[in-house]
């Protein structure tokens, strides 16, 4: 992605991570915090680490970069034992993001990306056009965003520019420690949608600890459910978990409505979206009230030049404009292709409009959701549930995925 030396470009593919028997005993403490723990984590997958509070999954976290040194045990990173490497190096390979992004509050946002790739030698060039790269990745404006400083910052800002620290020098692997906690709900959902197009374009491994199950749902390929004791109780993918928990313990733990959490399943890109009407700056407001009128639809869809929605008239507002004007509403009820259904109905809620509008990784306009395509996708899910639950039979899997051939101790 970035004009760097050569020594990098052998690290930059996703890796698979290997925890083999690890384990971690704090002095004074009768019962280790993790116990022969055996963990494969695929390539350029998101793997989710969750489980009541003790249970062991930040401590598994943090011992794969080397925060916490394990008691003993072997982690392989792609066919390389990590265990007795330089654990300053281990981590500069490695990206790390925890809650409100860790930033260093005397530094500006370029320099606190800039940070790993100045210790790795990277030249200056290469340094701002890399930083560029990831403001634009993370949606952020690299000329309104560089020189500021955390505090002038939003969380969900602070949040985005923890994410472009971690991946500036292109690490392998991204490990994130309850990353969106810090957030209100809102911004936490635009963090995860952003997670999840971000993940599109890099494919890292990622490993993420949450407390949250359906953030768990929403963003994992696979989920490690840990239990109260530090023991993988369930290996799988968010749908098998939802479909057939491995035991009572998991089952109280995804919590009551299970079948609408398929909901986190179901993405926007996978529905049929309905085509609003569309106008754009500078038209007069009786041209575009005539073609609204033609239509079905109460509203129009002000996109700018770039196919970008920046406001939602109705026919009342049109009828009161000589011509449609640039003005953006900062709260355009949006959701992503990537967003869940889940999301999509939570955005309607919040509008109040009974919709909402579809952007794609450029954050152009491609279509409107809404109540009625929900509703119809809710019971198509919940046909193809009950058929899963007919046809397959109920299995557990405490170990590893089908992905993996590792057993669990």
């Amino acid at each position: 992605m970035s004009a760097t030396n050569t020594t990098q470009s052998n690290d930059q593919a996703s890796r698979t991570i290997l925890l083999d028997k690890v384990t971690k005993h704090y002095p004074g403490q009768l019962k280790p915090a993790v116990d022969g723990l055996m963990l494969e984590i695929p390539a350029g997958k998101i793997v989710m680490l969750v489980g009541p509070s003790g249970c062991g999954k930040t401590t598994t976290l943090k011992m794969i970069n080397r925060l916490i040194e394990p008691t003993s045990g072997r982690i392989m990173l792609g066919d390389e034992d990590v265990t007795d490497l330089d654990g300053d190096k281990l981590r500069r390979r490695m990206g790390y993001v925890i809650q409100a992004g860790g930033l260093f509050p005397h530094m500006t946002v370029a320099a606190n990306i800039a940070i790993v790739p100045k210790m790795l030698g990277w030249s200056k060039d290469a340094i701002s056009k890399r930083i560029d790269e990831l403001l634009d990745l993370v949606s952020l404006d690299p000329a309104l965003y560089r020189d500021r400083y955390p505090k002038e910052l939003s969380g969900g800002q602070q949040q985005r520019v923890g994410v472009a620290r971690a991946l500036a020098a292109e690490p392998p692997v991204l490990l994130m420690d309850e990353p969106f906690g810090a957030v209100d709900p809102i911004t936490r959902q635009r963090l995860q949608d952003e997670l999840i197009r971000i993940q599109e374009e890099v494919q890292k491994t990622i490993v993420f600890v949450t407390h949250d199950f359906d953030e768990a749902v929403k963003l994992g390929d696979l989920i490690v459910i840990f239990g109260e004791d530090g023991q993988i109780v369930q290996y799988d993918s968010p749908e098998r978990i939802l479909a057939q928990p491995a035991n009572d313990f998991v089952a109280d733990f995804i919590g009551a409505g299970a079948g609408l959490k398929q909901l986190t399943l179901a993405r926007v890109r996978d529905v049929q979206l309905a085509d609003p009407v569309t106008a754009s700056p500078g038209e007069k407001g009786a041209d575009v009230l005539a073609r609204v009128q033609q239509t079905n639809h109460d509203y129009v869809v002000i996109t700018d030049g770039r196919g970008r929605p920046i406001s939602w008239l109705s026919r009342r507002q049109l009828s009161r404009l000589d011509t449609i004007d640039k003005s953006k509403n900062p709260d355009l009820p949006l959701v992503a292709e990537g967003s869940t259904l889940n999301d999509a109905l939570d955005a309607m809620l919040a509008s109040r409009l009974g919709a909402a509008l579809v952007t794609n990784r450029s954050k152009a306009l491609v279509g409107m959701i809404t109540f009625d395509i929900v509703m119809k996708s809710i019971n198509q899910l919940r046909a193809d549930v009950q058929t899963a639950d007919d046809e397959s039979p109920v299995g557990t899997n405490t170990g590893s995925p089908e992905v993996s051939e590792v057993p669990n101790d």
